[in-house]
Formats: structure tokens, sequence, C-alpha cells
């Protein structure tokens, strides 16, 4: 008796907070899955709505989705649990919004920045809505600096700008989450964005205290939205953590973004699409899934001061990265990707970049002549042993036959050593080039 009171009295406070929406209530009529249906209530798609449950955890948020048969269609952003037929369902008449500030650098937050590293609220003093349209084109600027990771095969071969969005594709175990806290740590930006949605629990952890670290994270942001979490949140997560990135880019700052995983995100959205009775298409993935992609991934880029440098992992099913249709409807969106090789990874090495399956497509714009025609040889080197070491590795080549494939040879194993990097080692981009200059044999 006394926590249904407690559940009243929390109502009371929610009918109180949103005085707009005295008289305007409506009733769960049914809950299927993680749809709940609702009648004598308007809203608008995108909207908040209160709905009242019998949980000692009081009313919970839910977002308007859609509708159907006059009745509205809502997802809650927590658990389901305690939710009844008659519950009362108070509208908002307000899209989901979040605080923002300076106050958000050093700390973990969830999928609607509730504080999640037992530090106390966050009282950031700005708010932004989480559903942002893109820059207008003309008004970004042309990406014309280097955004250093510390990488050097990224540095020299793969190179990244400022307002570049990149993905990591790779199977599971390969090695991305790896990559995307060497990137974190090393990176040339202001401020780090670092959406892990739909991760596993202890995943979390590990990726702030030994991955990212300490000094990385002082001037980082984490949004985590984990696997067990409401497919709405992990999508709303990954729109705050890009509404985040997008206010410190209209403060001037060079943001990078990382989000791990751009697949969990599509996931998350196709549950909501079939749950709402969106048609399956490719590989079950629902219409919204392909609409919504390109709606998250060009929010990054520069703006009219700053630059949101994104860099998305993308889990490839069966390494075969031209098999889904996720990884090609990404691909043909960013502006280069960085596949990893399991092939290197189960040999030991790391970063287990294959260097032919990865383009940077802005990468001949930012290096200078020089740069550029030390890449084109090492690439040439590259491809010239990948096309005969099945007879190297036989025995079936005799050295002299082929002065292209000896020079192959001799080089492609000093740039694999040279190449493989510890996560704690940074490589200024400076010392890379004087580096890879020395061992081809430039100075």
């Amino acid at each position: 008796m006394e926590n249904k009171i407690k559940n009243r009295f929390k109502d009371f406070q929610v009918l109180i907070r949103g005085s707009n929406i005295i008289g305007a209530v409506g009733q769960v009529i049914s809950s299927v899955g993680i749809v709940i249906e609702v009648e004598g209530l308007k809203s608008s798609v995108g909207d908040i709505c209160w709905i009242e449950t019998e949980a000692e955890s009081g009313p919970i948020r839910g977002e308007v989705v859609g509708f159907r048969d006059n009745k509205l269609l809502l997802m809650p952003l927590g658990k389901v649990t305690g939710i009844g037929e008659g519950n009362h369902v108070y509208p908002t008449e307000e899209p989901l919004s979040i605080q923002v500030g300076e106050e958000l650098l050093g700390r973990v937050v969830g999928g609607t920045g509730e504080p999640q590293d037992n530090l106390g609220p966050v009282s950031a003093s700005d708010r932004v809505l989480l559903s942002n349209l893109a820059p207008m084109p003309l008004e970004r600027k042309p990406i014309k600096r280097i955004l250093e990771t510390g990488v050097k095969v990224i540095d020299s071969t793969l190179t990244c700008g400022k307002g570049q969005r990149m993905g990591i594709f790779a199977g599971s175990g390969i090695g991305k989450s790896i990559l995307l806290g060497m990137i974190c740590k090393n990176a040339t930006s202001d401020v780090n964005v670092i959406a892990l949605i739909g991760e596993r629990g202890r995943e979390v952890r590990e990726f702030v205290e030994n991955i990212l670290g300490p000094n990385g994270l002082k001037k980082s942001v984490v949004v985590a939205v984990t696997s067990d979490r409401s497919p709405v949140m992990r999508v709303k997560g990954a729109e705050t953590a890009m509404a985040i990135a997008e206010y410190f880019r209209d403060k001037g700052r060079d943001v990078l973004f990382i989000m791990d995983s751009i697949t969990r995100y599509a996931m998350a959205q196709r549950e909501i699409g079939l749950a709402v009775g969106e048609p399956p298409t490719a590989r079950g993935y629902t219409p919204s899934v392909f609409a919504k992609l390109p709606s998250l991934l060009e929010r990054a880029g520069n703006g009219a001061n700053g630059s949101i440098t994104g860099i998305y992992s993308v889990l490839v099913e069966g390494d075969d990265i031209s098999a889904d249709p996720l990884t090609d409807a990404v691909r043909a969106i960013l502006d280069g990707h960085i596949v990893l090789s399991r092939k290197l990874a189960n040999a030991g090495y790391y970063p287990a970049i294959d260097i032919l399956q990865s383009i940077s497509r802005l990468a001949p714009e930012l290096l200078n002549d020089a740069q550029k025609a030390r890449r084109d040889r090492i690439l040439r080197w590259y491809a010239t042993y990948r096309d005969s070491e099945d007879l190297i590795n036989m025995g079936a080549y005799e050295k002299g036959n082929n002065p292209q494939i000896d020079e192959s040879i001799d080089q492609y194993g000093r740039l694999m050593e040279y190449f493989r990097q510890d996560i704690k080692e940074s490589s200024p981009m400076h010392r890379t080039e004087s580096e890879l200059a020395e061992l081809v044999g430039e100075n």
C-alpha cells in the first residue's frame, strides 16, 4: 500500500512538472513486446510521454514512434515491468533533450545523459535536442587539416583529416576496441566523445579504465548504453553522444567522435522498426535503418566553427565485408574504411589492419608530394607481395627473376615489423614520416 501511495505521488509530480499537459491524459490499452498502445491522447512522433507504472521506481518515459487506428504507439526508454492496462500516460509535448556543457568532460553518462560513474549529477547549464540536422553542405569548411592518430600505419597510409568520417570494419575479437582506444588516447583532438552502444557491461569499465585510461578520460565524454537496455535507449544513446559532439563543435572545438558500434545501433533500430510493423528487407533490416544511418552519420564533419571527426566500428558477419548490406550502406556514406584482418590478428599482429583492403578517400589531398609518393610505393610493395605470396611461401619463386617482386620481398617484412605497434605506444606523425623515409631508403 505504501509503495502505491509513493507511485501516485510521483505521478502527481509528473503532472506538476509539465503543467501544459493537465487535461490531456491517455490510457494504456495494450503492451506487446516493446510496443505500448495508448488511446485518448494526441502527440507527435518523437515526443516524450510519462507512463504510470505499479513499480517502485514510479513513472517511466516513453517515446512516440508511430500511430495505429487512432492510437499512439510508444516505446519505453526503460523496462516495461509494472506497466498495466489502464495506466495513465501523460504527454510532455516535447522531444527528448539533454544537459550539455564543460562539466561533461571526464564523465561517463547513460543514453539520456544520466550519470553512470557515481560522481554525482551532471549540473550543466545548456540544453540541446537529440534530433538535430546535419550542417548545410555549403556551411561545411573543406577538410584541410590532418588528424594525427598516433597509429603509424594509419597516419602514413590511411591518413585521416579533421572532419572526416572513417569506419573500422572487422569481425568479432579482432581488436576494434583496442584500436579505438589507441586513437582516443593519442589523437590530436580537443575533445573526445565516445559512444559505447550495445556493449557488454564488463567491456565499458575495461574500455574506460584499461584502454582509455585516466589521461584519455580527462578530455573525453563517454556515453555508455549496454546491450541489456531497451532498443529505444540504444538508439537514443547514439543520438545523445552526437548531440554532445555537436555542442563542442559549435564552440569551435576539434572533436573526435567514436562509436562502437554502428552495427548495434542499426540492430536496435531494426528491433524498433519490426515492432511497429515495418516490413523487413535485406537481412531483416527495416527501411528505417537505412533512412536513419545517413541522418546520424552526416551530422559529423566540419561545421562553420569546429569539426567532428567520426570513427565508427562496424561488425562484419563472417569476416566478409561485401556480404552484409549494412556494411555496404555504411561504406557508401563514410569517407573511408579501415579493414582489420583475422589472419593478422591470429598471428599476434596488432593493429591488424589490412592496408590493401583499406582506404582513406582524403589521404591524397592531405599529404604533400613526398608523402604521397612514399605512400604509393608502400602500397605497390604490399600489392606485389600479396600477388606473389603463395609462390614465395611454397619456395617456387627464385630471387632474381623479377626485380619488383625482389624489392617487395625486401621491404614487406621490414614494413610489417615497423607498423606493428603496442597499445601503449604513440608515434607522432613527423617521427613516423621520418622513420619511414629512412626505412625505405629515401635518406
